[in-house]
């Protein structure tokens, strides 16, 4: 890396074909004009000016240092662009990446090579625009995101209906209606605030408009046509986030395209992520940005197809600062040898094959409808209680089964394969299976796990109703895991028919019966590799530091109210308020979340996501508070919303969001 001057441009308008104006933050090497540069694009709806400033600024002025210029852009109707948002990954906003990277291309400092890169949302869109194919793109890095949107994303997870939907539609709420930077944008500060506030979808009723893989979610899904990418995609993802598929699909649909990298970490770029071990993405990102957009040979183009940490007999905690484990690489990924497991008449989970034609031995299962308050976030944020804690809390609820103590070490690295027969008792039930490390002192690690609501047994785009008593074969696949399961530990397979409150529960809770003679668990057996080392960062604290007014505190808590039948899973996040010592724009956001269910009734559940936001500098104070529910009936679920805003204390503006039915479709 060198160590080049260059400027930071705190806001440049950019000017889109339909006139409207767009924010970038930009920050460029000097000298540009006269010798021209590659440029990185990052495109999101997380305001630049505050939302994402500490992360961009941790990782922009590298890539600058290293004559790399970084163009970070707020999306309509964000931060201080123009315009109202209309949904996620739209064909509008597409179409405004394409015309965006056009426009860097075609600058004096640009060397007409770009590249697209960001985590979450800016992970998504640069898979997306990648299928697009700009001719200016040379080369992506994706990092947390999906290239199936309907099964990975925070959604739906193969037809069960995700409780993160609400928290991420009130999460989105509250994002979008904040205003501008007056600093930036002057007078007119307000006049686009109001128009956000008076514009700004509720997402969830688009989102629960479409509960099946219908075209809504095939519009970018690059697994839909992995062939429509042709560049090269580096994708990133931790083992401890919701969105861990990602990096081996990828590399199974895009093949040599493709590089995967999975680590230990919560939804964080690596260099900064927890747990730790930390990977040097700087330094990696920097050699493929000057490999694809430079020419350069410096051997990045030779990198394994997959490298991946192996999580060692990781203990859950209340926080994990570090996993222990190993990385290894598979220069060529192929799909995993699976070794089999079935369950012998003693209930042992056992190495093998199920013996074919075994009489049926049916075993009822109906788990408390409370049961998955260990699972945590969908995507997690911090490594805290938002990762799955010890397993047994849900092992209790469900129908468990588990080796002997293990003879010896066993490695495995790719996604494990459930397989067995069932007979629904209703025409409506999910079914939650996980792969679970029972330490000797009966600590219980989540390893993977995997979710089907049964009427979607056969897919997702069309599913089909049970029959009570009805006889049916299920495949689930699990998520990806690596992970090597200690000498003297047991492998436990779980299984049950509630995962709350990662899940909604159906209309009805009946159970079912499931064969256990007929059940096979394949886990992927890591085979061929080698040892390798991932740098991690040469600085261990990257972030920027901000005047700190009011500290952050995080609570999660479960509240089983005995006397009324009744558990609370309870959310509260704040991020502390935070001034940033350039701008002085101080922020703070605060999330409190409460999902209750009674543990023996389905359509008790309920779920409140608020968020409350603050900006502020002397003489200039904003407040906006978006509050999103639902509940359900046996045939629909009920969705409200309201968005309030103030300045100074003074309420301006309200919008609400009547309470809407929409019917339930096989959930």
């Amino acid at each position: 890396m060198s160590d080049r001057s260059f400027t930071t441009i705190e806001n440049q308008w950019i000017t889109l074909k339909d006139r409207t104006r767009l924010a970038a933050r930009i920050w460029m090497p000097d000298g540009a004009e006269q010798n021209p540069v590659p440029a990185v694009f990052e495109f999101l709806p997380y305001r630049k000016r505050d939302g994402t400033s500490p992360r961009d600024e941790s990782t922009y002025p590298v890539f600058a240092a290293a004559g790399i210029a970084g163009v970070r852009v707020d999306i309509r109707g964000s931060g201080e662009s123009d315009g109202v948002i209309d949904g996620e990954y739209t064909e509008r906003e597409l179409a405004d990446a394409c015309e965006l990277i056009a426009w860097i291309a075609a600058q004096p400092w640009s060397n007409g090579s770009v590249g697209m890169m960001g985590i979450s949302w800016g992970g998504f869109n640069s898979l997306q625009v990648a299928a697009l194919r700009p001719p200016a793109l040379k080369a992506v890095i994706s990092i947390a995101s999906t290239v199936d949107r309907y099964n990975d994303d925070i959604h739906y997870k193969n037809g069960c209906h995700l409780s993160a939907q609400l928290s991420w539609a009130a999460t989105m709420l509250g994002y979008q209606s904040r205003p501008p930077d007056p600093a930036l944008v002057g007078e007119r500060w307000k006049e686009m605030w109001l128009e956000r506030l008076a514009g700004e979808p509720f997402f969830m009723e688009e989102w629960l408009a479409h509960q099946r893989r219908d075209d809504f979610w095939r519009h970018g899904s690059i697994s839909e046509d992995f062939s429509s990418v042709e560049i090269p995609t580096l994708v990133i993802a931790g083992w401890a986030d919701g969105y861990r598929n990602t990096p081996l699909m990828a590399v199974e649909g895009l093949g040599e395209k493709a590089k995967a990298l999975i680590g230990p970490w919560v939804h964080k770029y690596p260099h900064f992520a927890w747990p730790k071990p930390r990977a040097d993405f700087h330094g990696e990102a920097i050699a493929w940005w000057n490999k694809w957009l430079r020419g350069e040979d410096n051997g990045i183009d030779k990198l394994p197809q997959a490298r991946a940490y192996i999580l060692d007999a990781v203990r859950p905690a209340p926080r994990r600062d570090s996993d222990p484990g190993f990385w290894i690489a598979r220069d060529v990924w192929t799909p995993p040898h699976m070794q089999c497991f079935y369950v012998e008449q003693f209930g042992r989970l056992t190495e093998g094959m199920p013996i074919p034609h075994a009489p049926e031995h049916p075993v009822y299962v109906r788990s408390p409808l409370d049961t998955g308050t260990a699972s945590g976030e969908y995507f997690t944020l911090k490594p805290d209680a938002e990762m799955a804690i010890d397993q047994r809390l849900d092992d209790a609820g469900s129908l468990v089964f588990d080796t002997m103590p293990l003879a010896d070490d066993c490695d495995y690295l790719g996604r494990p394969v459930l397989t067995l027969r069932l007979r629904p008792r209703a025409a409506h039930a999910n079914l939650c299976g996980r792969l679970v490390d029972v330490h000797p002192d009966g600590t219980a690690t989540r390893v993977a796990f995997g979710v089907v609501n049964l009427s979607h047994r056969d897919g997702n785009a069309d599913p089909k109703p049970l029959i009570p008593g009805e006889t049916v074969s299920i495949r689930l696949v699990l998520d990806a895991c690596g992970y090597r399961f200690r000498k003297g530990h047991r492998i436990r397979l779980s299984l049950s028919t509630a995962y709350w409150p990662m899940i909604l529960p159906p209309p009805e809770d009946e159970g079912m019966d499931i064969d256990i003679a007929s059940l096979g668990l394949g886990l992927p057996v890591l085979g061929d590799h080698r040892r390798i080392t991932v740098e991690a960062p040469a600085n261990p604290d990257p972030l920027p530091r901000y005047i700190e007014h009011a500290a952050a505190a995080t609570k999660r808590q479960i509240v089983r109210d005995l006397s009324a039948n009744r558990t609370d899973y309870r959310i509260h996040e704040e991020t502390g308020l935070y001034e940033h010592p350039k701008t002085g724009l101080s922020t703070r956001q605060l999330r409190e979340e409460v999902w209750s269910i009674s543990p023996d009734d389905p359509l008790s559940m309920t779920g409140v996501s608020t968020w409350t936001c603050d900006m502020h500098r002397p003489g200039w104070f904003v407040r906006t508070v978006a509050r999103a529910r639902i509940a359900c009936t046996a045939t629909d679920w009920i969705v409200s919303a309201v968005v309030t805003a103030f300045e100074d204390d003074v309420q301006i503006f309200e919008k609400i969001f009547a309470e809407k039915k929409i019917a339930r479709d096989l959930m």
